[in-house]
């Protein structure tokens, strides 16, 4: 049974990719901790299908369709949010897109619209809720890397270069807004078991290298990053900011 943090009853939070995978994840665990929780996605019929699900359960949840890429569309989806909800206490950044591409393909589009579906839609979305927070003087951001780059993983540079600048934006807005009291972490996972990953990834030749490099011997699911997500934006972790939580099993 997972944890329920008090503090988190009633606190407005936004989830970006919130509508499958690990953004999916994220959504329930905030709505069963009370919370109440908006999330945008680009993909209309799964997250309403969520939303429907959870609001019949009695939880508040709210779904806004956009584009991430669209800067103007996130904004006008953030202000939205924050008309129905009120000032957003919690932004997780968790949309991102771990498409393969080899290098002699990338053309300086595909390049730009990696960097905008993997990092630059993150310094957006934290740039549109801080108001909120410093008017708070609270807060809890949360970016979310990958171990991709950590782990030297090939055959997605654009990909990698975006989640390994996760971790310089998490550390520059830390140190600008901890006055403010707002806390800023990233959140680096491993192999986690969405369905994309399964139907996409996961042969047996990569089964057998993950049986092999993760210390854990298990496949981790979207439950477990969820879990440490709750956490990190609990009062549990008042202390913690400025620093990157790696969760992959023991990766080596």
């Amino acid at each position: 049974m997972a944890a329920t943090y008090s503090d988190l009853e009633g606190k407005v939070i936004l989830v970006t990719g919130g509508g499958s995978g690990i953004g999916e994840a994220i959504v329930r665990r905030f709505a069963e901790q009370r919370s109440r929780v908006a999330f945008i996605d680009i993909a209309r019929e799964p997250s309403e299908a969520l939303v429907h699900e959870l609001t019949g359960r009695g939880f508040d949840v709210r779904f806004e369709h956009a584009d991430l890429t669209e800067i103007s569309a996130l904004r006008d989806a953030i202000a939205r949010i924050r008309e129905a909800l009120g000032p957003v206490q919690v932004l997780v950044n968790n949309a991102a897109h771990d498409e393969r591409h080899p290098t002699p393909e990338v053309t300086p589009e595909y390049w730009d619209d990696r960097i905008a579906v993997n990092l630059k839609h993150q310094f957006f979305s934290a740039q549109a809720v801080l108001p909120d927070m410093q008017a708070a003087k609270a807060g809890v951001i949360i970016n979310f890397g990958s171990v991709s780059w950590m782990v030297g993983q090939g055959g997605m540079a654009a990909y990698t270069a975006a989640k390994s600048a996760v971790l310089g934006l998490t550390r520059s807005l830390a140190r600008d807004y901890g006055p403010d009291n707002i806390r800023v972490n990233a959140i680096a996972p491993g192999w986690i078991m969405t369905q994309r990953q399964i139907e996409k990834w996961l042969t047996p030749e990569g089964e057998q290298e993950l049986m092999q490099r993760q210390c854990l011997k298990r496949k981790l699911v979207p439950d477990e990053i969820a879990n440490f997500t709750v956490f990190l934006a609990s009062d549990e972790a008042s202390a913690c900011t400025n620093q990157q939580y790696i969760v992959d099993g023991g990766w080596v």
